[in-house]
């Protein structure tokens, strides 16, 4: 085979690597952790710790830590990292929700305020670094723009791992059981608030009621992104709910049927961006309810 024809196998060879690696899809935060671990296992991510490292004359010691909060200096990186490999294996979107750390492990979940302006994100920590001293977290593009800090370049920050959720993608990423909560998607299961208040499932005593309730609950809503707070089997617990969100938004009842059950959804929204909908349902997190996940219609 001459020269040339090596060359042009070559060229294809590697434009057929980088068409499948771009259909590998990124790992979102947004998604239940068995999800997450998928995508992270096929990009050939992995849970990790790490061994003590040395940069720039400064000691690093990676380890659990579940109590990690701290403030500090964000910073954030973008198209030099894009598609290069992660500390724990992954592959850098700088589209995606994630960020750097020096010692947490990888992936945890953390949230990230802004405390110039009091946004809030969760992200998903997969990367080593920042190393400048004054710095605590870097943090992907997308994030950036979201936390509003992208044209300044960083911002006072206050970084929070959340416990739950990253034991929980640990337990999914190495096969062992995750902690039990609501999950994250819709449920037949979800039959109380995610506020505290125990709700019980629809009996017969109340089939009479429920018909003239289901009236109040909407069947449809109209296009956009919406973040659902709880799915009920009380509809009065759904009201309930929503009336308690109306500060966060427009709030809505919406009936629906699942497996021959009726369920009452509450959503807020809708926004018209995916972005603005990952704000919203940060801010409801932060309330109170962390099982509040972006949906579509």
């Amino acid at each position: 085979m001459s020269f040339n024809k090596l060359k042009i196998g070559a060229f294809v060879l590697g434009i057929s690597m980088s068409l499948c690696a771009c259909g590998t899809p990124s790992p979102e935060v947004t998604d239940p952790p068995q999800k997450q671990a998928l995508a992270i296992k096929n990009q050939g991510g992995s849970y990790k710790i790490g061994n003590p490292y040395k940069i720039l004359g400064r000691w690093y010691y990676p380890k659990e830590d579940y109590s990690y909060s701290e403030i500090g200096t964000a910073s954030w990186y973008g198209p030099d990292f894009h598609a290069k490999r992660t500390a724990n294996g992954e592959k850098y979107n700088m589209h995606s929700l994630t960020a750097a750390h020096r010692t947490l492990p990888l992936p945890s979940i953390v949230r990230v305020t802004n405390l110039e302006n009091g946004r809030s994100l969760i992200v998903r920590v997969n990367d080593r670094g920042p190393y400048a001293r004054n710095r605590i977290i870097d943090v992907s593009k997308k994030v950036a723009q979201l936390l509003g800090f992208m044209e300044k370049g960083t911002a006072k920050v206050k970084v929070e791992i959340m416990e739950k959720e990253s034991k929980n993608l640990k337990a999914a990423l190495l096969g062992e059981g995750t902690i039990s909560e609501v999950t994250a998607a819709p449920s037949t299961e979800i039959v109380r608030s995610e506020i505290g208040e125990k709700v019980t499932p629809v009996v017969s005593a109340q089939n009479a009621q429920k018909s003239a309730l289901q009236t109040k609950a909407k069947t449809s809503l109209s296009k956009g992104y919406y973040v659902q707070a709880g799915a009920f089997a009380s509809y009065d617990a759904a009201e309930r709910l929503a009336e308690k969100l109306e500060g966060f938004g427009q709030t809505h009842v919406l009936q629906a049927e699942v497996d021959g059950r009726t369920f009452y959804r509450v959503r807020v929204g809708p926004t018209d961006y995916r972005e603005e909908a990952i704000v919203l349902q940060s801010q409801i997190r932060d309330y109170g309810i962390p099982a509040a996940h972006v949906v579509e219609e």
